[in-house]
């Protein structure tokens, strides 16, 4: 009988270690849906469009991704408590489509029409895509990162995002302006999910693209380019 508990409390035993180690190895990594609709921005009188500039098409490009890392699909990482990296990747589109497919729904709000197309543009006047747009909007990432530590007894989560915005006319083949942009963002949270790095993500690039059209000088630009 003695033997049979033994083996019984060995066998439980060992259960509990795998369970443990399992655990402790955490997953593979952690995909999110990084995202901005633009339907609760306060778009700026200025930048709206008028009788001018209502039927004016604007072209988005894809960024292009200047982050010093090994893999730039990912963005970001989780610390778990054991101190593993896990790496965060985006769930369906990748980062540097992200902000051309948040900057066009931002413009929509504010009346213009965009191409559906995204170029695709390294940011070279005499590379300038003449596409459907009199105006393209492109850029490239410089920084972006989710980063969260897990720990008790809050988790702690900070996002980041810097990325450098080129306005060109395509007719013209001429850069009109250029801006840098950065926005960060941390929080706190209790519980850990996915869905809360996706918070994270979809914050800094909606504050990013929203500190962009809130400058005077890009309506400005905007304007002066689709006019001519």
């Amino acid at each position: 009988m003695k033997i049979n508990i033994l083996r019984h409390i060995t066998l439980w035993g060992l259960l509990i270690l795998t369970f443990c180690f399992s655990g402790c190895a955490g997953p593979g990594l952690y995909s999110v849906n990084m995202y901005y609709d633009a339907k609760q921005a306060m778009i700026p009188s200025y930048l709206k469009t008028d009788y001018k500039t209502s039927g004016i098409v604007i072209s988005l490009a894809e960024f292009t991704d200047t982050r010093r890392m090994n893999d730039r699909q990912a963005i970001g990482h989780v610390v778990e408590q054991n101190g593993a990296k896990v790496l965060i990747f985006p769930k369906k589109i990748k980062a540097t489509r992200v902000i051309a497919d948040g900057m066009g729904r931002y413009l929509k709000r504010a009346g213009y029409k965009v191409a559906d197309k995204i170029e695709q543009w390294d940011l070279k006047e005499e590379t300038i895509p003449q596409g459907a747009g009199k105006v393209i909007i492109g850029g490239n990432i410089e920084e972006l990162e989710i980063f969260c530590r897990r720990g008790l007894p809050a988790n702690s989560y900070n996002a980041l995002i810097k990325f450098t915005v080129f306005i060109a006319d395509t007719e013209k083949r001429k850069i009109l302006y250029e801006q840098k942009i950065e926005t960060s963002y941390s929080r706190e949270y209790v519980l850990f999910s996915e869905e809360h790095l996706a918070d994270q993500a979809s914050i800094v690039l909606g504050d990013a693209i929203e500190k962009l059209f809130e400058n005077r000088f890009v309506a400005q630009k905007i304007k002066e380019a689709t006019t001519q």
